[in-house]
């Protein structure tokens, strides 16, 4: 390109990527930095019962959110998705590893606001978790892991089929336990009496 005056300016050139031993570095930090906030907030690191497991399959049960995974961990894939798609929206030109980065502070930061205390008196007064305490800071470490799974996905494939993934997710979600991540979003902004009936029911 060439400036009013003339001159010939550099193209601009794609960032260079972060090394792996820095994003990795960088990744265990963003984890420190989530767990360590919501320890302070009194969060368990296996939650309220300090039982450890690796699954809980029944959303109302009361190891829903406090063992590694549950069916709520699904919503993170998407979590990813999206995140995938918002980065390359804002900083296509960035590296795929750095905007892994950006996605996974991105969503470290919102699962330190999931945990504070005024999001736990939301969920337990506008949708069906009346029994929500908080996540453990295991199941909410594994939330920000898998949502850079998700990131993977759509990084590695097609456009078309990360996009129809969200809808299984969703639609799969809805199904299984009348819940996901637009319900939940729907429902902490503005309840409908319709929808907590029907998740209610399950």
């Amino acid at each position: 390109m060439i400036d009013d005056a003339g001159a010939r300016r550099p193209s601009q050139e794609p960032r260079q990527p972060l090394s792996v031993p820095a994003c990795l570095g960088l990744g265990v930090a963003i984890l420190a930095l989530a767990s360590s906030v919501e320890l302070a907030m009194g969060r368990k690191i296996w939650g309220v019962a300090g039982q450890p497991g690796i699954w809980a399959g029944d959303v109302n049960s009361p190891h829903n959110s406090q063992y590694l995974t549950d069916p709520y961990s699904f919503s993170h894939l998407t979590h990813g998705i999206l995140l995938y798609g918002l980065t390359w929206l804002l900083a296509r030109r960035s590296p795929v590893r750095n905007r892994a980065l950006i996605a996974m502070l991105l969503e470290a930061g919102w699962e330190m606001i999931e945990n504070s205390s005024m999001v736990i008196d939301r969920y337990r007064t506008a949708t069906i978790s009346q029994h929500y305490y908080g996540d453990s800071v295991m199941n909410s470490m594994c939330d920000i892991l898998t949502c850079m799974v998700g990131f993977a996905i759509a990084a590695i494939l097609p456009t078309r089929v990360t996009i129809l993934a969200v809808f299984v997710l969703e639609i799969g979600l809805a199904l299984w336990i009348r819940d996901g991540l637009l319900l939940n979003i729907v429902m902490l902004i503005h309840p409908f009496a319709a929808i907590r009936a029907w998740q209610s029911a399950n």
